[in-house]
């Protein structure tokens, strides 16, 4: 379970995550690094406050005594600090291919789905398009409006294909002003829309001007 948040924290703020959790008088670790970081290098240079710690260079799990959390936090954030180079902190998303909005069909989607189930060592495919429009009805759905519900199409084809971008609710503004931006996305299954039974799942939006 540890493993599941510290990988979810990695992905939120995108540092290298130790997160640690207390068992029987022990203090047990799950640790998650950023794409080209030796996270196990990091651990490794704190060994000597550690009871026992293995993994590899983007997962690790460790054990420690409690007298030595503030000792093992203070080296392990000194060290990443000293070593991790800038661009390492900047998300990467890989892209498997560039497509258009026309090219998703009801069949795209069914053969899609036949590379399932997806896991480590078979990820989700993650496509771009470029220069597509809002349709004129997109809009900011939640709590605190945080996430955009998007209907878009692109000029060379008038599909109308739906997608959610959550937490990008503050792009609602430039996405109104009738310019052409890009998606990078995932295709996954939607239960709610018998017209479209997909939707794109949004992980970034660049604007041509950026």
């Amino acid at each position: 379970m540890i493993g599941i948040v510290a990988s979810r924290l990695t992905e939120s703020y995108y540092r290298p995550t130790v997160v640690l959790t207390e068992s029987k008088g022990m203090i047990t670790g799950s640790a998650r690094s950023v794409d080209g970081y030796d996270l196990y290098h990091a651990i490794e240079a704190c060994q000597d406050l550690l009871e026992n710690f293995g993994g590899h260079t983007y997962a690790a799990g460790l054990t420690l005594r409690p007298e030595n959390i503030s000792a093992f936090s203070e080296r392990f954030e000194k060290i990443v600090s000293e070593t991790i180079l800038p661009e390492q902190l900047v998300p990467q998303i890989e892209v498997d291919a560039e497509i258009g909005l026309g090219d998703i069909t009801v069949d795209f989607f069914k053969n899609l789905k036949r590379f399932r189930p997806y896991g480590p060592r078979n990820l989700k495919p993650v496509f771009v398009t470029r220069n597509v429009y809002d349709f004129g009805t997109s809009k900011v759905v939640g709590k605190e409006k945080e996430h955009l519900k998007l209907e878009m199409i692109e000029s060379t084809s008038p599909k109308i294909i739906k997608g959610i971008a959550f937490g990008k609710g503050h792009l609602l503004e430039k996405i109104k002003k009738s310019q052409p931006f890009n998606i990078c996305y995932t295709i996954e299954e939607s239960l709610y829309d018998n017209h479209q039974p997909f939707q794109l799942m949004v992980k970034d939006i660049n604007f041509r001007e950026d």
